[in-house]
């Protein structure tokens, strides 16, 4: 998971298909401006697709959009993304999710997300946070959850939605219900 800008794009082969036809995918050169999750060594190329209509994601190379990435990376300065992966302008974030970036979502890493796809829905562990955003903002992947929650692990192990731009509070891992 990286925070970087796509400065130049150029087809190259990758590789050929099983009747030695070459693969075509786009490299884009980037410059990393954070890493958030990944490899030691900085991400310097990420490979796509060459269109959206084999699962490419096309990424603007002026230099100027900052994204955020979550892709494969091969942890030697190369990460692959597809239309399945996160990938997000920096300036459509939200100020929660921008601040969950650095401290919240890592409080997380120990729970799962269910995703809620139809009411009523139910966590199955106590180790589970519900996403309610598809079920209750019709099929919107990018509601009110994602864009100003984070699922974190409390004090007594269980999981639990934490709202707000402060950081989350000793008083607040401690009680039964947020």
């Amino acid at each position: 998971v990286i925070r970087a800008k796509a400065v130049s794009a150029k087809e190259v082969d990758s590789g050929n298909d099983i009747y030695g036809n070459p693969i075509k995918r786009i490299q884009y050169e980037i410059k990393q401006i954070k890493m958030f999750k990944g490899p030691d060594k900085d991400i310097e190329f990420i490979y796509t697709a060459p269109s959206t209509a084999v699962c490419g994601r096309l990424l603007d190379t002026g230099g100027k959009k900052e994204y955020l990435i979550a892709g494969k990376s091969e942890g030697n300065g190369r990460m692959h993304i597809t239309l399945c992966d996160l990938v997000s302008t920096w300036d459509s974030l939200s100020p929660t999710q921008k601040k969950s970036l650095n401290q919240r979502y890592q409080m997380g890493c120990e729970c799962k997300i269910s995703r809620c796809l139809s009411i009523p829905c139910f966590v199955s562990s106590s180790d589970e946070c519900l996403w309610t955003d598809w079920a209750m903002e019709k099929n919107n992947v990018d509601g009110r959850q994602a864009k100003h929650y984070a699922c974190i692990k409390r004090s007594d192990g269980s999981c639990a939605w934490y709202r707000g731009m402060a950081p989350p509070k000793q008083e607040f891992l401690d009680i039964e219900d947020p």
